[in-house]
């Protein structure tokens, strides 16, 4: 019959800690910068929030104004035989109808059904072009669509949001600029301000990803 241990043999195993693995994994979330975190990420651990100020439009919702507006051509008594076009290309917008009065209540009645669909009416940069003779003694404007913001109207939203001495930080990033703060009421402040501006300045603004 063997012999029982002693109570000196008796031990208990050893704690061996994490596994390799394990510690490989802790030593690269260590080493890892924060340029190597997304930029939901770095907000969530910096506790910012942020919004981008853009110029775009939905070319769908554009269309769909336009067609409301040939539709409304077509019946009204003082345009209806105006023989008005309107062709929509990729970056512009071109009138061609009766004579300049008929054209300028042509772009009051796009306008409006911009506003409709949720669309600036200073997508439309009216003064941007001239007018010109057509075929047939009629006329034809051919109108920029705004679209991205350059870099002198970035600079002027810089400064305005500079000069409401809130506690955010507004930086240009191509066509838009990114404003970060650390209050969503700050942000949100800047937004109010900045959609009177935009009316100011003619500019079609909207803000986008706020989170």
């Amino acid at each position: 019959m063997a012999a029982k241990p002693t109570k000196k043999e008796i031990t208990k195993p050893k704690n061996k800690g994490p596994s390799s693995i394990a510690w490989a994994a802790v030593s690269l979330w260590k080493s890892a910068s924060r340029s190597d975190l997304s930029e939901p990420m770095m907000m969530m651990a910096s506790g910012e929030a942020s919004f981008d100020v853009v110029s775009e439009f939905d070319a769908q919702e554009l269309t769909n104004a336009l067609d409301q507006v040939r539709r409304e051509l077509a019946t009204r008594f003082d345009l209806k035989d105006s023989n008005t076009e309107l062709v929509l290309g990729k970056e512009s917008l071109t009138i061609t109808t009766a004579d300049e009065t008929k054209l300028k209540n042509v772009i009051m009645i796009i306008e409006e059904k911009l506003s409709k669909r949720g669309l600036s009416p200073f997508l439309l940069d009216t003064a941007g072009s001239d007018i010109e003779a057509a075929l047939g003694g009629r006329v034809r404007q051919e109108i920029n669509l705004r679209s991205g913001i350059d870099k002198e109207l970035a600079k002027k939203i810089v400064a305005e949001i500079k000069g409401l001495k809130l506690k955010v930080q507004a930086a240009i990033q191509g066509e838009q600029v990114r404003v970060t703060g650390k209050s969503r009421d700050d942000l949100q402040a800047v937004i109010a301000h900045l959609k009177q501006c935009g009316n100011k300045w003619e500019a079609p603004l909207q803000f986008n990803n706020f989170r």
